[in-house]
């Protein structure tokens, strides 16, 4: 496997006549638009339309179900039915917006409780908060109005950036269903929310394509901003860096890309996830301030999979004595880890560019390995978007009216197991 497939390599800027569109957008290209803006109209068009018709089952859900505006509007509840995509980590991202940290050192609870240490805004990554503020400031929105336009344009770029990786490996029209497959993934109820997921993929989908295209500089910046963005971005700094020596290691390769750039890259991939852990632990007094947060503050450790087999053996036989147990979002999830062999055995069956592999593989094993909320694994899993290579190549060979009542269906569906059942069944 290498790091950039160049040969049989189709780049969604230069669009190729020979690959089928759907038939319906077809028309787009005759707008007049940049040549480069061109292909990104119909993935975006069928993303974004996707998105809404699930938001608007979502939406009725809350409003037939009549359940959220009895709820604290912190933990899924809110006066109006779109408060509630700003509850629980929502709410976390817009008190730093709007105030900032204040780390302290961190402070014991009572023992015998699930959290023996009390919460703090500094398990929190900066990146997305920051931007929620810099729009607000800008823009004159509130906090929220800001935390949803932040998200929503943001899963836009990261539809564009898994069109353009999987347009590139397996032609456009798998590219344009790869962007509209993310928006019915389970989890993807928190790309229009008040959270970072949306700003994280965006930026890992296009360093992965800058790798795979040899803009080592571009990649190494991109990474750096994905360390300041969520913990989970290691996995992406580890691929980069990965593809990036073997790239040095190979004589062909290093002719080709240089020295320079693929050891940026290894260098400034890894900076902005250890600046921000680093500051976290010199301003709470223990450097490992950060992962003592997350393990006694929030329940969250890497445990080598245990927790995931316990909850596998569990739901097995109809119990749910283990933690953090949510019946509906549980059985889902055991679902979607079921099918992950399958699906990493079809993504390496396509031979992709190493950089994917690695993202891929690290991504999974850090979710299957970390003790978390178990109902929320379809959200932990929507960065490895090279899972959707193998279903997308293979639901291009459809024809448009098969297709059209797939993606109508998923659509409708993904408004109760996408949305309804992570933020009102469960904890997102």
């Amino acid at each position: 496997m290498s790091t950039a497939s160049k040969d049989t390599a189709t780049d969604p800027a230069v669009p190729d006549g020979r690959e089928e569109q759907l038939p319906r957008l077809q028309g787009l290209r005759r707008l007049t638009l940049p040549d480069g803006v061109r292909p990104y109209l119909a993935p975006l068009l069928l993303y974004g339309t996707l998105k809404l018709v699930g938001l608007t089952v979502f939406a009725w859900l809350l409003e037939w179900a009549d359940e959220y505006q009895k709820k604290n509007p912190r933990f899924g509840g809110g006066a109006h039915w779109w408060d509630v995509l700003a509850t629980w980590d929502g709410w976390w991202y817009l008190q730093i917006a709007e105030k900032g940290y204040d780390p302290k050192p961190l402070q014991r609870l009572d023992p015998g409780g699930l959290f023996t240490v009390k919460q703090d805004s500094v398990a929190f990554f900066p990146l997305y908060p920051g931007l929620i503020r810099g729009v607000s400031e800008i823009t004159g929105l509130g906090l929220y109005g800001s935390g949803i336009l932040v998200s929503v344009l943001a899963s836009f770029v990261a539809a564009a950036g898994i069109y353009a990786v999987i347009s590139t490996l397996a032609g456009v029209r798998a590219g344009t269903i790869a962007a509209g497959l993310w928006a019915l993934v389970p989890g993807a109820g928190v790309e229009w929310a008040v959270y970072s997921e949306s700003v994280f993929v965006a930026i890992a989908a296009w360093c992965c394509y800058c790798v795979m295209k040899g803009r080592w500089v571009a990649a190494g910046l991109l990474a750096f901003l994905a360390g300041l963005n969520r913990p989970t971005s290691a996995a992406l700094i580890g691929a980069v860096g990965l593809a990036a020596i073997v790239t040095l290691a190979r004589r062909d390769s290093r002719r080709e890309h240089g020295i320079a750039g693929p050891v940026y890259a290894m260098i400034a991939a890894p900076l902005g996830l250890l600046t921000y852990i680093t500051w976290v632990g010199l301003s709470m007094g223990d450097l490992t301030a950060y992962f003592t947060l997350q393990r006694d503050g929030w329940a969250h450790s890497f445990d080598f999979g245990a927790y995931t087999l316990d909850v596998l053996g569990n739901t097995a036989v109809g119990r749910h004595d283990y933690l953090f147990a949510f019946t509906v979002p549980d059985l889902l999830a055991v679902q979607l880890v079921l099918a992950l062999p399958f699906l990493i055995a079809l993504l390496l069956r396509k031979k992709p560019p190493l950089v994917l592999v690695a993202y891929t593989l690290a991504s999974v094993l850090t979710v299957l390995g970390t003790q978390q909320m178990f109902g929320n694994t379809g959200r932990y899993l929507l960065p490895a978007f090279p899972l959707l290579l193998a279903p997308a190549a293979a639901l291009s060979r459809l024809k448009w009216p098969s297709l059209a009542v797939f993606f109508v269906t998923a659509s409708v569906a993904s408004g109760w197991y996408a949305h309804y059942v992570i933020f009102e069944l469960g904890i997102p």
